[in-house]
């Protein structure tokens, strides 16, 4: 008879973290993280946290929305980690990326930081919509929920890599009225990425918003231009 395969579980996952976990590390990161909305920190290092997950690759969704409902920051990472790894992963079947893209968006209120968003909305969320309608994003753009905003900017990136850019320029229109910094920072990262692979066009993008757009998001979308050009997008902010 067969051996059936082992569930792994959260519970397994949050065992193994807490092994890793040190007071030292704790202090970094509650330096480090800001807009931690409660968090608590037990003290492991991001990489252990992500290297923790290729070992649990395989945990089912329900066992990550477990790790997602915990209020220890690096226990979510984890979880994002996994849904990322998971979504990554080639043999990934349709139903499980659609599995996991619906407990991205659903439980949004658990992926609550900068780093959840950005470890696994690439694949997670656009990797699932890179061939299907994609106003979904356009309505998390304009959520109250700074951080379902961010979704939808950074989400983009797999789109940019496959030379798809007219979301990444369309969704940063939207937020260049936001008030908040880590979205400016957010566009301002994805715009310079679409530069990367059509400069033409960022620079088309930053003559007609480059005078209003929000310092931070100019300075991370011109970081790879030449001092001449900086000088001269920057000076635009002035002289508006």
């Amino acid at each position: 008879m067969p051996n059936t395969p082992t569930t792994v579980t959260a519970k397994q996952f949050i065992t193994r973290l807490k092994a890793y976990s040190s007071s030292k590390e704790r202090e970094n990161l509650l330096r480090y993280f800001k807009n931690t909305d409660g968090d608590q920190f037990i003290g492991v290092r991001m990489g252990q946290v992500f290297s923790l997950a290729k070992e649990f690759i395989d945990m089912p969704p329900d066992e990550i929305e477990k790790l997602l409902d915990s209020k220890t920051h690096e226990v979510r990472a984890g979880g994002c980690s996994v849904m990322d790894k998971q979504a990554r992963r080639k043999k990934t079947t349709p139903e499980r990326r659609k599995d996991l893209y619906d407990l991205y968006l659903r439980r949004h209120d658990r992926i609550n930081n900068w780093d959840l968003v950005d470890v696994c909305s690439i694949y997670v969320v656009g990797g699932y919509l890179f061939d299907k309608p994609r106003a979904v994003l356009y309505k998390l753009a304009r959520s109250k929920n700074m951080w379902e905003r961010r979704t939808s900017i950074v989400s983009t990136a797999y789109f940019i890599r496959q030379r798809d850019l007219d979301d990444t320029f369309k969704i940063s229109e939207i937020l260049l009225k936001d008030k908040e910094d880590l979205i400016h920072k957010a566009t301002g990262w994805m715009l310079r990425f679409a530069g990367d692979k059509d400069r033409p066009r960022l620079v088309a993008f930053l003559e007609k918003h480059g005078a209003t757009m929000p310092r931070v998001a100019l300075r991370y979308s011109i970081e790879k231009f030449d001092k001449k050009q900086r000088d001269y997008y920057l000076g635009l902010k002035k002289r508006a």
